[in-house]
């Protein structure tokens, strides 16, 4: 059976950029011109095109066009002691984050669950966005015992790192204890904060990291931009 017109113009545009005719914020032609070049009408053309935005190849801007979105993929290596900034520093990322919300709040039955402290004991909550050279590419949840660390988001934000502020409390080490990914269609606040196309898949991730005596520190639901992050998972190494 013949393939769709649009199917071919999908895949044409494709190895334009994958060939590097095409390349980072280059401007696709206009859909007259594109039905032109195909010899086909621009029903075919707007379904290549909303297929490839999709894919996370090209964007649309209103009013100005439609351009070639390549995005980089970060390698995030998840292991006994996982680091943000380590992961993607050696890369030449530059790493920014965003604190969208933070507040007190009584622990449900499974955060008390997870941080090991009575059910409706306070815990301090934080929801901060991820961006990589200025591209989002995370967004999620962490929350730590409020008796632990009460003033946990100021300390955050003081020393600029997780890392930092636990050590700060006297932590100098701490490790992974759980991890639980899987992949989802993103709803329509996530696909919004990660800037990413509607129908785009995430990756969410659920991690505990806990303190070398084994109590927990931190537990949190990390929302990563699929197309934008690849994982690499580190055998456990023993002390």
């Amino acid at each position: 059976m013949a393939q769709a017109m649009w199917v071919n113009i999908k895949n044409e545009i494709s190895k334009d950029i994958a060939n590097g005719r095409l390349t980072d914020g280059d401007r696709l032609s206009t859909e007259p011109e594109l039905a032109t070049r195909f010899k086909t009408g621009r029903h075919s053309v707007r379904r290549a095109v909303e297929a490839l935005v999709k894919e996370g190849k090209v964007n649309v801007e209103q009013g100005r066009g439609t351009f070639v979105q390549i995005e980089p993929v970060l390698v995030y290596t998840i292991g006994k002691r996982t680091r943000l900034h380590h992961n993607l520093l050696p890369q030449g990322y530059e790493v920014t984050s965003e604190l969208l919300a933070g507040e007190l709040i009584n622990a449900s039955t499974k955060i008390s669950e997870k941080l090991q402290v009575d059910a409706g004991a306070q815990v301090v909550v934080s929801t901060r966005r991820v961006l990589a050279n200025a591209t989002p590419i995370s967004y999620g949840t962490v929350y730590h015992p409020a008796a632990r660390f009460p003033d946990f988001i100021e300390r955050r934000d003081l020393t600029g790192s997780t890392t930092k502020a636990y050590a700060s409390y006297g932590i100098l080490d701490y490790v992974r204890a759980s991890t639980e990914m899987f992949a989802r269609p993103a709803s329509p606040e996530e696909a919004k904060m990660l800037q990413q196309h509607p129908d785009l898949c995430v990756i969410v991730q659920r991690a505990v990291d806990t303190d070398l005596a084994g109590r927990p520190l931190s537990c949190s639901q990390v929302i990563w931009a699929a197309g934008r992050v690849k994982f690499k998972m580190e055998s456990p190494i023993d002390d």
